[in-house]
C-alpha cells in the first residue's frame, strides 16, 4: 500500500529539463519501504546528469509528504543506450526526426527576426521581446540562428554554457524563463570560429531546429543573420509559415538596405508582420531636448516601402529610444525589459511584445493536439 503511495507521488516529479514526470521517462527503476524509510533507483539520462541535485530535493520533498515516509534514500544510476531510445520516443511522440514547428498542427508562432545590415541591434530587440512575452505566462523559444555572429547566449546569460546532450536529441538551455539554442553552444571553444558553405549551413538549421527538445512552443523567436543570405532563404524552407520582423535603424540609408530583408521574406511568401525601428531619438538627459543620434524616419520609410512591395500594410510596430542601457544590460546577460522595466526603450519593447502576442489569424480548422 505505502508502496503504490510512493509511485504515485514520483509521478508527481517532473524531470526538470523534459518536463515529464519521472514514471513515464522511464526513470523510477525500483521502489522499496522498510521501517519508515523508502529506498528509491532513479535512473538519470546521462552520467553526471547537471540536474541531479534538483531532482534530489523535488522527489525528497514529494515522498516524504507521504505520512509511512521518514527517509528517503535514493540511488541513482544511469539509464542503457536502449532505455534513452525509449525516452527520445516518447519526446517526439514516437516519430522519426523532424522540425515540429513546420507540421500543419503546429501551433507555435515563428518569429524570425531580421535585418538588411548588421549592427542594428537585432539580436538585442530578439532577446528583450522573448523575455517580455515569457514575462507574460507564454512559452517561449529562441534559436540563435546567426550562425557566424552568435551573441544570444551572452546577452541571456548563458554564455560558456552547454545543453545536456540524450544521444543526438538536446535539451535547450534556458535563462529568464525562455529556452535558447544557439551554435555557439556546440563549439569545442566560444572563440573558434564558424566557417561554413551555404549548403552545410542549411543543414546546421535543420539539425538546430529538430535535434533539440523544445516541448511545447507558443512563440519561437529566431534571431536571423543580416541580409538575404542562404540562412534567411533556408528558413522560408524549412519553416513556410514562419512570420518576419524587420529591425532598422532611424537612418534613411539604413532603410533602404532593411527593405531587401522584407523582399527576400516577401519572395518566400512568408508573412512581414513590421518594422521596428531601433536607436530612435531619446531625450537629453540634461535639457530634455530630443537627439536624433541616427537619423529620423528610417521605421516610417522602411515600413512605406514593404507595404507597397505586399500591397497590404506593414506597420511600425514602434520605436525604441537609444539607451546605453540595452548595452549594458547584454554585457550582463540581463535584458532590459527585466533590468531597467521603466525605461522609455524598455516600454517600447513591451508595446511590441503586446502586439506580437496578439494571434490575428483564426484556428478554426487547426487540429489541436488534445486526446480523451
Amino acid at each position: 500500500m505505502t508502496i503504490s503511495k510512493i509511485r504515485a507521488a514520483l509521478a508527481t516529479v517532473s524531470d526538470p529539463e523534459l518536463h515529464k514526470p519521472l514514471t513515464e521517462l522511464g526513470m523510477v527503476e525500483s521502489v522499496a519501504f522498510e521501517s519508515g524509510t523508502a529506498t528509491l533507483g532513479i535512473l538519470l539520462t546521462i552520467s553526471g546528469c547537471p540536474m541531479r541535485d534538483r531532482l534530489t530535493t523535488d522527489i525528497t520533498k514529494a515522498v516524504t509528504a507521504i505520512a509511512e515516509v521518514n527517509a528517503v534514500v535514493i540511488n541513482f544510476g544511469v539509464m542503457s543506450e536502449a532505455q534513452r531510445g525509449e525516452v527520445k520516443k516518447i519526446l517526439s511522440g514516437g516519430r522519426e526526426k523532424f522540425i515540429p514547428f513546420a507540421q500543419p498542427d503546429s501551433l507555435t508562432r515563428v518569429f524570425g527576426i531580421a535585418s538588411g545590415k548588421g549592427g542594428v541591434g537585432k539580436s538585442s530587440v530578439t532577446v528583450n521581446l522573448a523575455v517580455a512575452v515569457a514575462n507574460r505566462g507564454f512559452k517561449v523559444g529562441i534559436l540563435d540562428a546567426d550562425v557566424y555572429g552568435h551573441s544570444v547566449p551572452r546577452l541571456m546569460g548563458l554564455a560558456g554554457q552547454r545543453p545536456t546532450a540524450i544521444d543526438q536529441t538536446f535539451i535547450p538551455l534556458e535563462a529568464h524563463g525562455v529556452k535558447v539554442v544557439s551554435m555557439e553552444m556546440f563549439k569545442p571553444d566560444r572563440s573558434d570560429p564558424i566557417a561554413y558553405r551555404g549548403p552545410l549551413l542549411h543543414r546546421v538549421l535543420e539539425q538546430l531546429l529538430s535535434d533539440a527538445y523544445w516541448g511545447d512552443l507558443d512563440f519561437l523567436f529566431l534571431d536571423l543573420p543580416p541580409g538575404t543570405g542562404d540562412i534567411a532563404i533556408s528558413l522560408g524552407q524549412l519553416i513556410p509559415a514562419s512570420e518576419i520582423l524587420v529591425v532598422t535603424t532611424p537612418q534613411v540609408a539604413a532603410a533602404e538596405v532593411a527593405e531587401r530583408a522584407g523582399r527576400i521574406a516577401h519572395q518566400l511568401k512568408q508573412h512581414l508582420i513590421g518594422v521596428v525601428e531601433n536607436m530612435s531619438e531619446f531625450p537629453c538627459p540634461h535639457c530634455g531636448e530630443m537627439i536624433s543620434l541616427f537619423g529620423k524616419d528610417g521605421g516610417e520609410e522602411t515600413a512605406a516601402r514593404l507595404s507597397g512591395l505586399v500591397g497590404a500594410d506593414v506597420p511600425l510596430l514602434a520605436k525604441i529610444p537609444f539607451d546605453p542601457n540595452l548595452r549594458e544590460g547584454g554585457d550582463t546577460g540581463t535584458p532590459l525589459v527585466l533590468r531597467n522595466p521603466e525605461s522609455n526603450a524598455a516600454k517600447a519593447l513591451e508595446a511590441i511584445a503586446d502586439q506580437l502576442t496578439l494571434r490575428t489569424k483564426s484556428l478554426v480548422g487547426v487540429r489541436l493536439g488534445l486526446s480523451t
